[in-house]
């Protein structure tokens, strides 16, 4: 398990074209890692959210969206991704990259500050089963805090969203 405040260990995805990215790439940028189904509400929900803060941080922040669900075809993935403007989107075909991470669903990101180090993982905002409509963003708060110069306040939250399928 790759654990907060610690080393991101370097990972290599193609991305929707077939041009490999690796986390590396990235380094001296604030990184989110955003696993992610072009088919879970849950992900299309938060890709708005995510979308409209990301505009403001584009300058500073880089956003990896990872796709590992291994019943989503390349074309339904390609095409949501088109649809919901969402830049640099990798495919990991054998969840490797989700089981490095250890993510448990759509979404469930993970922030990692200009030196490679997990600052933040876990849900993108506040919502759950009980709680529809989302009173913190804990994504923002965390990619914020490390544009301001410092370490998130929050660095773990619990994952709510759609399972991954690692299996079909």
């Amino acid at each position: 398990m790759i654990k907060t405040n610690h080393p991101v260990p370097d990972f290599e995805l193609p991305d929707l074209h077939g041009n490999l990215h690796r986390l590396s790439d990235y380094r001296g940028r604030i990184v989110i890692v955003n696993f992610w189904s072009c088919e879970c509400p849950h992900s299309e929900r938060t890709d708005k959210a995510i979308m409209s803060m990301f505009v403001q941080w584009r300058d500073d922040v880089s956003m990896l969206t990872i796709a590992s669900n291994r019943n989503e075809t390349a074309e339904a993935v390609k095409n949501a991704a088109e649809a919901r403007r969402l830049p640099t989107v990798l495919h990991d075909a054998n969840c490797q990259v989700a089981d490095l991470f250890e993510a448990q669903t759509t979404p469930h990101v993970f922030v990692i500050d200009r030196d490679g180090i997990l600052r933040y993982r876990g849900s993108v905002d506040d919502v759950t089963f009980r709680n529809r409509i989302p009173t913190r963003f804990f994504l923002d708060l965390a990619v914020e805090s490390l544009l301001e110069g410092h370490l998130p306040e929050l660095t773990e939250s619990p994952a709510y969203g759609c399972t991954i399928v690692r299996e079909i």
